[in-house]
């Protein structure tokens, strides 16, 4: 046991960072204000000076304005050059990101890219002087009692420091690359993002969650093994993007009965239920296989292979063992990148676009199933307006999301392009607005939106 964790604290402590953040939100439209009986001259002083929650003169709900939001989270620099680690949910929606270091200089960050599947961002930040930074550990070699300290920002208190030991490992909560380590060092909101070091100063996990019936810490924290976040980290690193590889099957775990059934020493490994067309079926993997070693490590269960698959180069052989009738077979899978599988990938063939931003707006094209969602025949033609910058003229004229734009420039839109070419045709005769018809529950409605002199 360490007589004490003060000179880890001072050997860590600079490469340890606050992390504030702002975003724009915008006030519900829909809260209750004060209520009067009908006719009452409180009710028409209310209305006349907007208050928020009363209908204005013409039954509308009064706009309440924008508010700026801030929110605080912990981190940590991994580089003299100034990249951070911290969790996704911390700067998620953020327009502006500041760092506060141990020195108490700030300095502006910028997102280099992040992965909500562990929860994990890459910031960057510029500076003149190198910046102190601290190393990745291995968090396979954590066992369950090993001393650890946490350091971060809880509840906004500032620099703060608290230790305990590894709980468990290996837990998961609900994501598909779930590794946790279980710790009972303090962690509270405002710790997210922050280091998890072990007695070498090493950083073997990424303080994520608590589990807690009142929000404040009970001594069960979770943080993302460093083993996992270390691999994504590099990805965005090189690409600003994840690139997992993708292995193309579907599969469960091996249960005793199976396991006896199929004449299995153990229960261990991946039972294949399906192949789709993919790097799988093209090596002749099939379904009734079970897999039981991956790249040269042995497979255990469906998550150990989810994990390893994903952390396996996209575009590159790795040999997949898999028992069958006829006993153990070696096959060769040139695996592909599930990013692109699934169609999250920004790099994908370019489309016709379904959804754009146009005059502050989100807009995307009516389809038969959105109309038959929102109860309009499923043949009617439009662009449905997803979401409005609270910001906005947009948002001024009174347009809401939901809303369907039938007509601009009194000619009928069916698509992004329709718009586009409205608001072209606009700016070219001079004009500094555009008529558009929307539908709001089946009722129409007039709104002229400025278009100025370019999108």
């Amino acid at each position: 046991m360490p007589n004490s964790f003060a000179d880890l604290v001072e050997q860590v402590a600079p490469a340890v960072v606050n992390i504030t953040t702002t975003a724009v939100v915008a006030a519900p439209t829909g809260g209750q204000g004060p209520v009067f009986p009908e006719g009452s001259p409180f009710s028409d002083l209310f209305r006349e000076f907007g208050f928020p929650g009363m209908p204005g003169p013409d039954g509308q709900q009064q706009r309440r304005q924008p508010q700026r939001s801030n929110a605080l989270g912990s981190g940590f620099v991994i580089s003299s050059d100034g990249f951070i680690v911290t969790n996704n949910h911390v700067i998620d929606g953020a327009d502006e990101i500041e760092i506060e270091f141990y020195s108490g200089e700030t300095l502006p960050a910028e997102v280099v890219g992040t992965d909500p599947n562990t929860d994990v961002a890459l910031l960057k930040v510029k500076g003149e002087d190198a910046i102190p930074f601290v190393k990745f550990g291995d968090s396979d070699a954590a066992r369950v009692g090993d001393w650890v300290l946490a350091l971060g920002n809880p509840l906004g208190q500032g620099f703060s420091a608290s230790s305990g030991i590894v709980s468990a490992r290996n837990r998961e909560l609900s994501g598909t690359y779930d590794d946790y380590l279980q710790t009972d060092a303090a962690i509270n909101r405002g710790n997210s993002g922050g280091p998890l070091f072990n007695l070498k100063g090493e950083v073997i996990g990424v303080n994520t969650a608590i589990l807690s019936p009142n929000g404040g810490s009970i001594g069960i924290g979770f943080s993302m093994a460093s083993n996992v976040v270390s691999k994504v980290v590099s990805q965005l690193q090189e690409y600003g993007e994840t690139r997992r590889g993708w292995l193309g099957v579907k599969i469960q775990d091996v249960t005793p009965d199976m396991a006896e059934a199929l004449g299995l020493a153990s229960e261990q490994g991946a039972m294949v239920t399906d192949v789709p067309d993919g790097p799988a079926k093209d090596a002749g993997v099939k379904a009734g296989d079970v897999i039981i070693a991956f790249d040269g490590a042995e497979v255990e269960d469906t998550r150990g292979l989810v994990r390893r698959v994903a952390e396996a180069p996209a575009g590159e052989a790795v040999d997949v063992v898999v028992q069958r009738a006829g006993g153990e077979e070696t096959l060769s899978v040139t695996l592909g990148r599930r990013e692109l599988a699934e169609g999250t990938a920004p790099d994908n063939q370019p489309q016709t676009p379904s959804e754009s931003d146009l005059l502050g707006m989100t807009l995307g094209t009516l389809t038969p199933d959105m109309a038959s969602d929102m109860g309009l025949p499923a043949d009617s033609k439009g662009l449905v307006v997803n979401s409005v910058d609270p910001e906005s003229v947009a948002a001024e004229k009174g347009l809401l999301a939901g809303d369907i734009i039938v007509e601009a420039g009194q000619q009928p839109v069916i698509d992004l392009g329709d718009l586009e070419d409205r608001i072209d045709e606009a700016r070219e005769a001079g004009r500094k607005s555009l008529l558009v018809l929307i539908k709001r529950s089946g009722e129409p409605r007039f709104v002229a939106l400025p278009i100025g002199s370019d999108n």
